[in-house]
């Protein structure tokens, strides 16, 4: 119960400290610079201390009925860690592709309104990237 609740804490951290942070600066008017820095650091804070706790089994939701514990730990844990790797570097992928296409489609609809729908098959192809990303990580969690 401890560690469903410390886990649901750091979870809402993860998402909370970042867009907090992010808007925070918007507000003051503060350089994006700062911004990114700040969501940088906060996501990879988290992310050790997320990566630390599956390394030693203090964070565990998913294995509490494993019956060899420390190994079903290391494995639950490994299952995670690819799984969060596969949609973040997938979605991270996606936005680059998406930004890059997105704004030379803008570009050629502002000269030629006919090619819209050619354009936008580009930037569909772009985004299901994220969605390949998705798709893996839920076959690595639920093997």
């Amino acid at each position: 119960m401890l560690k469903t609740i410390v886990m649901f804490v750091v979870i809402t951290l993860a998402i909370a400290v970042p867009l907090v942070a992010h808007y925070g600066f918007q507000l003051r008017g503060a350089k994006m610079k700062g911004a990114i820095a700040v969501n940088l650091l906060s996501f990879f804070g988290i992310l050790a201390v997320l990566t630390v706790g599956m390394w030693t089994g203090n964070v565990d939701v998913f294995a509490a009925n494993a019956a060899s514990g420390a190994a079903a730990a290391a494995d639950s844990g490994m299952k995670f860690l690819g799984a969060a790797l596969s949609t973040g570097l997938a979605c991270v992928g996606a936005g680059i592709a998406v930004a890059s296409s997105a704004s030379a489609a803008l570009g050629a609809i502002s000269e030629d309104p006919k090619i819209m729908g050619k354009s936008l098959i580009f930037v569909a192809l772009a985004e299901g990237i994220a969605l390949y990303g998705l798709i893996i990580s839920l076959l690595i969690l639920f093997q």
